[in-house]
Parts: structure tokens; C-alpha cells; sequence
């Protein structure tokens, strides 16, 4: 055998070896750092039990494109239908009964309200997982063909809140943005590169970092075996299972916000985009949001709410009712 022969198979033996170490550090990189969860935050717990649940509908179901059932929650409009119909999305750990308070109130203006459970979350799929990155989107889909057997022809507007807004960005300027005329981004947590965030999300969140390197590392080398493991942990209270999802696998946290960069979603969006927060959000730093979304080719309007904090947006009067009167008046043109 020739010696340049042997050297080089030495050579790719060499390399073999070394890339085979990497994944090993890798892969042990994904169980050296368990995942804490962070204390409960009462100011979410406490703010969300002040809401009147009494009048909350019942669970539906659709199946969605795998089979999964994804529930939801349907307020049909009250009084004077205006014939416009929106489709509510919660936040991080939650489900369609944390925004009970301002679904109610778009339907008491005549605006026919969906609230989903999105899967992962509430009574849709595993807690705390999905598929693939993408199938959130697909699911939502879904749902729109559900709601358009009988509103086939009404103008939709996404609302989404918190992680919840971070999606509805990312489905604003995603091949299914035209399903919708209107998004509406309650608090979004726009992701870890945008101003309004607060170190951790203000004690909400604990994320895993080695673990999501890691994972991102071997995702580059096209190894997805593992984005199953759980990434993201949430400050819930104890025992609060039944109703929260207190962690996120990889594949679910990459999946329900906006994408890497929220600045290109902005960019790609081409409906009208306005934001509302509290001004006293303990989550994000909500006088940063309109500096978030500066110098867009499309001007996005951002509405500050006094004396309420990140529930509060989808549970206060004062944000709901705003909130409410903006999506049942606000003409399709304007941001």
C-alpha cells in the first residue's frame, strides 16, 4: 500500500475521531446542567386568579392534520355582529383560560372570538412538546379552515400575547400570513436579541443554555434526535400542573416565539402590526417596544397602557376594553 494512502486514511481516521468527540461532548453537554425551574412569581399568579371565569365556555375540539385534537374555546359575537372574527393566542405556560377576560370582551363588541390551546399547552397534545418545529404554524392553519366552514369570507385578526405575540409575529411573516388581515401582538416577547427584554423575562423563565448550544450545535451537523429534552423552565406556582406547563422541550420553545432574528419577521410582515402593553410590565421593558420595531419599511403603531402589567394586559378593564374597541372599530388598512 502506497504511504500517501496510509497517511491519508490516518488522516480521515484523525478527523473521524475528533468529530466523533465533539458529539460526545455534545451530547454529555445535554444532561451535565439539569434544568431549574425559577421560583413561582406571584405577580403572575395573582394577577391572572383575579379574572372572573364564571362565564368561560366549554372545551371543543378539531383534529388537527396528524390526528391530535387541539381544543379551543369559542365566544360567539354578542349583540350587533360586526362581522369581524379574531383568533386569540396565549402566552408562555398557559392555555385558551388565560385569556378568558379579553375574548369575552371582543365577543360582548361583536366580534366573534376563537381562543386554541395551542399544542403543547391546555387540553392540545403532550404538555409541553410538539412534532417539529413548524407544526404550531401548520396547526394553525388547521384551525382557520375550521373557523372558515362558517366564516368563510369574515376578515381574521391574530392576537397573540407574550411568547403568544412572538408567534403571531412569526406567523405574520410566514407563507400563512395572508390568512389573516390583522395582527396584534399584546406584550410580545420578541426574543433574546430585542431591547424590551429583561434579564431571565423578570424572573419568569429559566432556560438551559448548554443545553440549547449543544442541541443547536448537532443540529448543524443534522442530528435532531434530542430536541425532545426539555429547554425552558417556568416560574409557576407548585401543583399548578392541571392547568400551566411549567417546561418546554427544545423543539417547542424554538417553535412558539418569533424567529431567530424578530427584526426579519417584521421585515417579511406585509399586514398591519400594532402592539399593546402594559407600562408596567414586570416581564419586558415596554417603553423599549417602540425602539424594538423602528425604522420597519411599514410603520408599526405601539400603545402603552397605564398602571398595568404583563397579565394585566389580557386581564385588566382598562387593557381589555382599549384592546377590545381597537380590533371591533380599527379599519383593515391601519397598523
Amino acid at each position: 500500500m502506497p504511504k500517501s494512502l496510509i497517511v491519508g486514511s490516518f488522516r480521515v481516521l484523525k478527523w473521524l475521531l475528533c468529530g466523533i468527540g465533539v458529539i460526545a461532548v455534545l451530547l454529555g453537554a445535554l444532561v451535565a446542567a439539569p434544568l431549574t425551574p425559577p421560583p413561582p412569581l406571584a405577580s403572575i399568579s395573582e394577577t391572572a386568579r383575579t379574572v372572573d371565569r364564571s362565564t368561560m365556555p366549554g372545551l371543543e375540539h378539531f383534529q388537527a392534520r396528524d390526528g391530535t385534537g387541539i381544543g379551543y374555546r369559542h365566544y360567539p359575537a354578542r349583540g350587533t355582529a360586526l362581522g369581524r372574527v379574531a383568533i386569540l393566542v396565549h402566552g408562555s405556560s398557559g392555555s385558551s383560560a388565560s385569556i378568558h377576560a379579553l375574548a369575552d370582551a371582543l365577543a360582548a363588541r361583536g366580534v366573534e372570538t376563537f381562543a386554541i390551546d395551542i399544542r403543547g399547552h391546555g387540553a392540545s397534545g403532550a404538555r409541553g412538546d410538539i412534532g417539529y418545529v413548524g407544526q404550531l404554524e401548520d396547526d394553525l392553519a388547521d384551525f382557520v379552515a375550521v373557523v372558515r366552514k362558517t366564516n368563510p369570507t369574515a376578515p381574521l385578526t391574530l392576537i397573540g400575547h407574550s411568547a403568544g405575540g412572538g408567534f403571531a409575529l412569526r406567523v405574520a411573516a410566514s407563507p400563512i400570513q395572508g390568512l389573516f388581515a390583522r395582527t396584534v401582538l399584546l406584550a410580545p416577547y420578541l426574543g433574546y436579541k430585542a431591547p424590551t427584554n429583561r434579564p431571565n423575562s423578570g424572573g419568569w423563565a429559566s432556560a438551559d443554555i448548554p443545553r440549547i448550544i449543544a442541541l443547536a450545535a448537532l443540529r448543524n451537523v443534522g442530528i435532531t434526535c434530542c430536541d425532545a429534552l426539555p429547554a425552558l423552565a417556568f416560574a409557576v406556582p407548585p401543583n399548578s400542573e392541571k392547568f400551566l406547563t411549567p417546561i418546554y422541550s427544545a423543539r417547542l420553545m424554538r417553535n412558539f416565539g418569533t424567529h431567530w432574528d424578530y427584526r426579519s419577521d417584521l421585515a417579511a410582515a406585509t399586514r398591519p402590526l400594532t402592539i399593546f402593553s402594559g407600562a408596567d410590565d414586570e416581564l419586558m421593558i415596554a417603553d423599549k417596544y417602540a425602539e424594538a420595531v423602528s425604522g420597519t419599511a411599514s410603520p408599526v403603531d405601539v400603545r402603552l397602557i397605564a398602571g398595568v402589567n404583563h397579565m394585566g394586559i389580557v386581564g385588566a378593564p382598562a387593557a381589555v376594553s382599549a384592546i377590545a374597541d381597537d380590533v371591533a372599530t380599527r379599519s383593515w388598512g391601519q397598523s
